[in-house]
């Protein structure tokens, strides 16, 4: 290629590298383009210098490609020919160099580019997160990250989830030499108390994990715990402030009695005089109080300007004001009122002085708290001399003086406050030093009140929420750090004399990152302390420091083990609880696979049970039940070398497989499948349970049949094999040199096989007596029906079947109300289903001897062959009762094959013969019923071609039919059971169904009665009901069919047409008596609404209203059942009907108002039934009927509840009324809205305040009351009456009843927004729940 003449014609190659090394900088690029000659000797110092590393402390290696070796730093080849391409993105990771983490270089205040002040300036960002926990949660943020001390030596602390203002508390008193050595110094005495609740000794163990500990950052689990606190309290937002105050006070407490007792007031308490001084006299009188804190006003009350800088806001806080006019003081000396001046003096400075910049206001004109982000300028050395008194204490022999210092311990002014905080990532801004120089500070004579600034508590957010983190000056090396939860970083010079004084909020006028807690130290050489090194550690605290060691090297030894444990799921089928049975296998790498099968024989609590040696572990697929393979001859191999490795998580699992001792294990190959054969005997009409056998995909079908013939004694020659490929397909296997892999075959699998000479081979397979049994295996459920109780004359009325035989021994006697027991039903039904079965074979035999069109069928006879149904004959009354207008022949034998469990959510349907398969499969003595309306030829279930092999079951079978859950839910109202002429729409298929007696006892001792019912899930709900009807003793229209759920709760199934598909095995029901839907009908619940009783809603009884009926004709309906089954014995206008909205009295249905027209309707409705004490107010939709009460506070008391209609939703309306129903004038009524449910029940004592009362509105409709619907819950009074005042004893006793009784109602004891929970303490080890509290 032609040489490049310019440089500016040079490829460029674009580098982009991850820098892996640090949690906080993972997520972080650099991109360098660099010219394609450059070597990688330069790539690695241009990289240095953009991170801002030293060079040759870190690696780069390719990203793509995470095993290659790192580029050699030494190479002097070029980009290009090491790999690089030009024109392309290139990845690259920077990485640890021999375990050790890159070197920082040092920060040349001088020549700082800009990527290096990314890099080192200022907090490090929270890397795009939101929220409070946001680092605990912080995809950048894993446990390995906490494994390594940070460059820094200083250790962080883990954010739990909202305790960032805890973890800067506690850095900042870690950072305090004298808090800290005064920690040490006290020792922990554990025979007086427990270490977990001692906050002392919580903080010690901390503050000596911080100094020592080799983690990145360590947890304050164990010191929240010895606060009392629970888990719940890290979610809880709290001021920093607050907790320092809180803090102080518990340590305090704890302190009592020791060297260490008056340390905090050594520390951090001051003094200040509050005083008034007359101004004609010059008498004063004051008091000294005593402060922890300075709580300084950003801006004053009323102004728009805030203070520029911390001395402003302390002279502004000494500034005294003048007491005059209305606010004169009475002067004890000139015995009148004087004006007078009133102010604060400092007397005495803490050697820790905390200045709190009261950030938090709350804002009187939009009434929400607000943050104040102005700018405030505060000096690195402050002198606190100008604010000193300088009377020094001495003050007027004629001055009043008392000392409230030991009452008033903390803040002077204790503008507490409990803030919920969540992050806000903006740049840190707002942090501003008194911009000083060094040359102006050295002129300048040092006071002996001059403090040094050592820690700034930053928030970052608003008054709604936000997040702390400190920044820190050590006195060790002097230079600044970030502590932000478990990032510690360093904060260069540049930063605090440029950043912060230049301010940055000229910048970004909206920072919301800013100052708000104050350390400062007074420089005092005699005082100032000095850390205590390991060496001069006290004896206790060395001791302590073994073993926090001893347990953090444990930790990493655990650390190491559970990296090197594999864990994996291990199944057995217990030979004792018969069942399979699953665990969790954990087993270090090198253990050997005899161990591991010894660990997995005690897992599974075999010991006696087994001997080991008939034990196993072979690799399993649990999910298609597949054998994978077996371990011979690898007993002594390890098991990562078997598993593959540790893994999170493997694609197959461990199956501890037993044998008994006469038996042999038999090896298993990989690529072998598993069959599970079931033998099919047609004559008893059984299934047997599954033989396992092992087979090859390239095995033939013939090879096959040999295989299965060995495994089960059946003939080869005459042998059907019949695979299930998935949930709805048979396949007939019958191309003998067919392999298995062409049939379908995968790692499970499910076949039949029958070997007879019988005639049914001969019949296409879908014509086959094999087919319709391996049918109706597959679609029989087992259901539990529950039958209704029956008093004797429950059925008086009633008939028991519309085409019930007229003999009166075969029928049911409705008419007398005799009522058969289950049993005798069944051996009545039994017994008739023998002779019609012998009428109907019979007639069969004679019909089939004259026709040859029948020839190539059996000459055996099955449960599947056509009957004719009684139910077309002519002569109804010869023939049995209509639950029996289709049968089949009953046989006298009873078959007993093995059993297994079985499951209808099996992956492959796995329908292995169960005690379930054998009842439905063999003959028994009970009605075996087939269900058709209709005489005819028996149509195939899936509609096939009788010719086609291939047989897919199910799915033809619902074609065309929407499958839903049968719920009384479906508001599309409900399917008639019969047609527009009133006839049945009975199921024209062959359908399986078969019933026996069973017996569910319950608590009382006797048996509830029930039906197993075990019947083809294709039959329809209207079907399933008519089969029913012998056994339930009325019609199917008179009963109700409920499915009930595993959480007891119970449904009806309304939709009659559709089939019981979503029905599985042992499902219940519940059969209730009472009239089903007809279509266009719904079922509705009606309650009573009692407004002035303790429980205002009542229910009353269940009934069914119809489309298109008028509200009135529903009432009429109404009054004889509520007379028969309520007593209530009501006219249609004494009562009305209204919407009912969970508790909450609705609209008022009008007489003429029609159901589905006027009013919507569905499944399950309910509705009000209110009783009238007078005649119907209501006589149209616009007006508005609200439920009022008066509240008289005068008394304490409130009114019953009284109705008011109004014309309009006019509040000037709604006043009137009020005032005429009660008398009071009406400039005086005031009203609120009720809250919550009805009937809005709350407090006595909250009444009067919490209410809105007398809202600025004109219509009702409107905010703040929305009443734009009936039943509106409105409270009156009269705004001149008094609040009756009640003594404290008063206050309590009614405190306890308002209390109980708004428990018993089941509503809060006070209504009112969520109020932020206080920061507290407990030094007993936790809080007391007051059970009476919600």
């Amino acid at each position: 290629p032609p040489p490049i003449e310019s440089a500016a014609e040079e490829p460029r190659v674009l580098c982009i590298v991850q820098d892996t090394t640090n949690a906080k900088t993972v997520n972080e690029r650099l991109t360098l383009n660099l010219p394609a000659s450059t070597t990688v000797n330069k790539l690695y110092e241009d990289v240095a210098h953009k991170a801002g590393y030293v060079n040759g402390t870190f690696c780069l290696a390719w990203a793509n490609t995470g095993d290659m070796a790192p580029l050699d730093q030494a190479s002097e080849m070029s980009l290009v020919l090491s790999g690089f391409e030009a024109g392309k993105r290139n990845f690259m990771q920077l990485t640890d160099k021999e375990g050790e983490q890159p070197q920082v270089a040092s920060v040349n205040s001088s020549g700082l580019d800009d990527s290096s002040q990314d890099r080192f300036i200022g907090p490090l960002p929270r890397d795009g997160t939101v929220g409070c926990s946001s680092d605990y949660s912080s995809p950048s943020y894993s446990y390995s990250s906490i494994l390594n001390k940070s460059d820094t030596g200083y250790v962080g602390l883990v954010n739990q989830a909202m305790t960032c203002y805890l973890n800067s508390l506690l850095q900042t008193l870690f950072m305090t030499p004298e808090f800290r050595n005064a920690l040490y110094n006290w020792e922990f005495e554990e025979s007086e108390e427990d270490p977990v609740n001692s906050i002392p000794y919580q903080l010690q163990r901390l503050f000596v994990l911080l100094q020592t500990s080799k983690k990145r950052a360590i947890e304050t689990t164990d010191v929240t715990r010895s606060f009392g606190w629970d888990s719940s309290e890290a979610w809880q937002q709290h001021d920093v402030q607050e907790l320092c105050r809180v803090m102080f006070d518990a340590l305090e407490q704890k302190w009592k009695q020791t060297e260490q007792a008056d340390l905090i007031n050594q520390l951090y308490q001051g003094k200040l005089k509050d005083y008034v001084r007359c101004l004609e006299c010059g008498y004063e009188s004051w008091r000294i109080d005593t402060y922890l804190d300075i709580p300084l006003v950003i801006r004053p009350f009323g102004a728009s300007q805030a203070f520029g800088s911390v001395e402003e806001a302390l002279q502004a806080f000494i500034q005294p004001e003048t007491l005059d006019g209305p606010n004169q003081y009475f002067c004890e000396r000139c015995k009148k009122k004087c004006d007078a001046r009133k102010g604060l003096r400092f007397l005495h400075f803490p050697y820790l002085l905390t200045l709190q910049l009261k950030r938090f206001d709350f804002d009187y004109t939009t009434m929400h708290r607000i943050k104040l982000n102005d700018r405030m300028t505060f000096p690195e050395e402050l002198d606190m001399s100008p604010f000193i008194d300088v009377e020094d204490e001495k003050s007027p022999q004629t001055e009043s003086c008392t000392d409230s210092g030991a009452e008033n311990e903390g803040s002077c002014h204790s503008d507490q406050m409990s803030n919920d905080f969540s992050t806000d990532d903006a740049v840190d801004e707002g942090i501003c030093l008194d911009n000083t120089s060094s040359s102006e500070r050295a002129l300048k004579p040092k006071s002996s009140l001059t403090f040094e600034l050592f820690s700034v508590m930053v928030h970052s957010g608003s008054a709604a929420g936000g997040h702390y983190y400190a920044c820190i000056k050590s006195f060790s090396d002097s230079q600044w750090y970030s502590f932000n939860d478990q990032h510690v970083s360093k904060v260069s010079q540049l930063y605090i004399t440029i950043s912060i004084l230049s301010n940055l909020l000229i910048l970004c006028p909206n920072s919301s990152t800013n100052a708000y807690m104050l350390m400062y130290r007074l420089k005092d050489p005699s005082r100032n302390a000095k850390f205590l090194d390991v060496e001069d550690f006290p004896e206790h605290i060395k001791r302590l420091m073994q073993r926090e060691k001893e347990s953090e090297e444990q930790e990493k030894r655990q650390r190491e083990i559970e990296r090197n444990t594999c864990k994996i799921k291990l199944f057995c089928m217990h030979p004792v609880k018969m069942m399979m049975v699953e665990n969790k296998l954990e087993v270090h790498k090198d253990k050997t696979l005899r161990e591991a099968t010894e660990m997995a024989y005690k897992l599974m609590d075999l010991d006696g049970v087994v001997p080991l040696d008939c034990c196993r572990l072979v690799k399993y697929d649990e999910f298609h039940e597949y054998l994978e393979r077996s371990y011979e001859g690898e007993e002594d191999m390890p098991m990562g070398l078997l598993l593959g490795g540790v893994k999170s998580s493997y694609m197959f699992d461990l199956l501890l497989e037993i044998r008994r001792p006469d038996q042999v294990f038999q090896p298993y190959k990989p690529g072998e499948v598993m069959v599970k054969v079931h033998v099919v005997d047609l004559k008893s009409e059984s299934i047997a349970a599954p033989v396992s056998v092992r087979a090859y995909l390239n095995q033939t079908i013939t090879e096959f049949k040999q295989l299965i013939a060995q495994a089960t004694g059946l003939c080869a020659e005459t042998m059907r094999v019949i695979l299930e490929r998935c949930y709805n397909d048979l396949r007939l296997l019958y191309v003998p040199n067919k392999t298995l892999k062409a049939e379908g075959f995968f790692r499970s699998n499910k076949v039949f096989v029958e070997s007879s000479d019988s005639a049914d081979h001969q019949a296409v397979f879908t014509d086959s007596v094999l087919w319709k049994l391996l049918d109706r295996h597959g679609n029989t459920i087992r259901l539990f029906v529950s039958l209704p109780e029956q008093s004797p004359g429950s059925l008086a009325n009633r008939t028991s079947c519309p085409k019930a035989s007229a003999d009166s021994e075969d029928s049911f006697d409705g008419a007398k109300g005799s009522r058969k027991s289950v049993e005798a039903i069944l051996e009545e039904s039994t017994e008739k289903l023998k002779n019609l079965s012998l009428q109907q074979q019979q007639q069969q035999h004679q019909q089939q001897s004259s026709s040859t069109s029948d020839s190539q069928k059996s000459s055996e006879h099955s449960d599947f062959e056509l009957i004719e149904s009684p139910a077309q004959e002519p002569d109804a009354a010869s023939q049995p009762s209509q639950t029996e207008n289709c049968t089949r022949a009953a046989s006298d034998t009873e078959n007993q094959f093995p059993s297994e469990e079985r499951s209808d959510s099996d992956v492959n349907n796995d329908r292995s013969t169960s005690s379930v398969d054998s009842d439905i499969l063999s003959s028994s003595h009970s009605s075996d019923t087939l269900c058709n309306a209709d005489s005819g030829t028996l149509p195939l279930a899936n509609g096939l071609d009788s010719h086609s092999i291939t047989s897919s079951r199910r799915s033809k079978a619902h074609e065309g039919k929407k499958e839903t859950w049968d719920t009384a839910e479906e508001d599309s109202g409900t399917d008639s059971e019969y047609d527009e002429n009133g006839k049945s729409k009975a199921d024209a298929q062959y359908l399986y169904f078969k019933t026996e007696p069973y017996s569910h006892e319950d608590g009382s001792g006797e048996g509830q009665k029930c039906l197993l019912v075990h019947l083809d899930k294709r039959i329809t709900l209207a079907a399933f009901k008519q089969n029913l009807e012998p056994f339930v003793g009325v019609p199917s229209t008179q009963f109700k069919v409920f499915r009930v759920y595993a959480n007891n709760q119970e449904f009806e199934s309304v939709r009659l047409n559709e089939t019981l598909s979503s029905f599985s095995d042992d499902n219940k029901i519940t059969i209730r008596l009472g009239r089903a839907l007809k279509k266009g009908e719904y079922r509705v619940k009606v309650y009573q609404l009692l407004v002035n009783d303790p429980e205002p809603c009542k229910f009353l009884l269940d009934t069914v209203f119809a489309k298109g009926m008028t509200v009135r004709q529903s009432k009429e309906e109404l009054l004889p059942q509520l007379k028969d089954q309520c007593k209530l014995d009501l006219s249609t206008d004494r009562f009305r009907l209204r919407k009912k909205t969970w508790k909450n009295p609705g609209t008022v249905f009008l007489d003429y108002h029609v159901y589905e027209e006027d009013i919507n309707i569905s499944s399950n409705w309910e509705v009000f039934l209110e009783v009238l004490e007078e005649p119907e107010r209501m006589k149209s939709m616009s007006q508005l009927a609200v439920l009022t009460r008066r509240w008289c506070p005068a008394q304490m008391k409130l009114e019953a509840f009284r109705e008011v209609v109004l014309e309009s939703s006019s509040v000037e309306e709604l006043k009137e009324k009020l005032s005429e129903l009660s008398g009071i004038p009406l400039e005086n009524l005031e009203f609120a809205k009720g809250r919550g449910t009805f009937p809005c029940d709350i407090s006595l004592l909250e009444i009067h305040q919490d209410l809105d009362w007398n809202p600025k509105v004109s219509t009702l409709n409107v905010w703040p009351l929305y009443i734009c619907d009936d039943g509106a819950v409105i409270f009156y009074r009269d705004c001149t009456e008094e609040l009756m005042e009640l003594s404290e004893e008063e206050r309590n006793e009614l405190m306890k009843k308002e209390s109980s009784r708004l428990l018993k109602t089941g509503h809060r004891v006070s209504y009112s927004p969520r109020k932020e929970k206080a920061l507290k303490i407990y030094l007993d080890g936790g809080p007391t729940k007051d059970p009476g509290q919600d």
